[in-house]
């Protein structure tokens, strides 16, 4: 068995949620996507260090997290993301290497822009009323069954 196949890499991204209670959303310069901003964990650092790490890297906000809000799988390429409801706390938007464009959007405006793996991790974090949603999906459609309380 190739051992490297069975081994997981960890994401953590954050839905930064603004007063009015929209969501900010961050369009890649690699590939035009727009998603919340987020990345690799690296192996020596702890889950809210790297959340703070990769939202400050991408967007030029300090921000706090407030709760988890769901873990997705994408199955094809075995990495698993923790998503996390922000609110930001410092900072000021700014265009990075990574990052070409911001936008604050409503739920329905998420939908519009995002592939429906990286909406529902929006969608889901702008519920402020369910536990974390666990999801999996295969990079761009969600895959399996709704869950319970859905």
């Amino acid at each position: 068995m190739d051992h490297h196949n069975t081994q997981h890499s960890v994401s953590v991204a954050g839905v930064i949620i603004d007063d009015q209670g929209r969501a900010l959303l961050t369009q890649r310069r690699d590939n035009g996507h727009w998603e919340a901003p987020g990345g690799v964990l690296e192996r020596d650092e702890d889950v809210t260090t790297g959340l703070l790490r990769e939202i400050h890297e991408e967007t030029g906000l300090t921000v706090e997290p407030i709760a988890l809000t769901g873990v997705y799988k994408n199955m094809p390429r075995g990495i698993v993301a923790l998503v996390f409801r922000c609110k930001a706390v410092g900072g000021h938007l700014a265009k990075t290497d990574e990052t070409r464009a911001f936008r604050w959007v409503t739920a329905d405006k998420v939908q519009e822009l995002a592939s429906e793996a990286f909406a529902i991790r929006v969608l889901d974090a702008m519920r402020h009323d369910q536990p974390p949603a666990v999801r999996h999906h295969d990079g761009t459609h969600l895959l399996g069954t709704p869950q319970p309380h859905e």
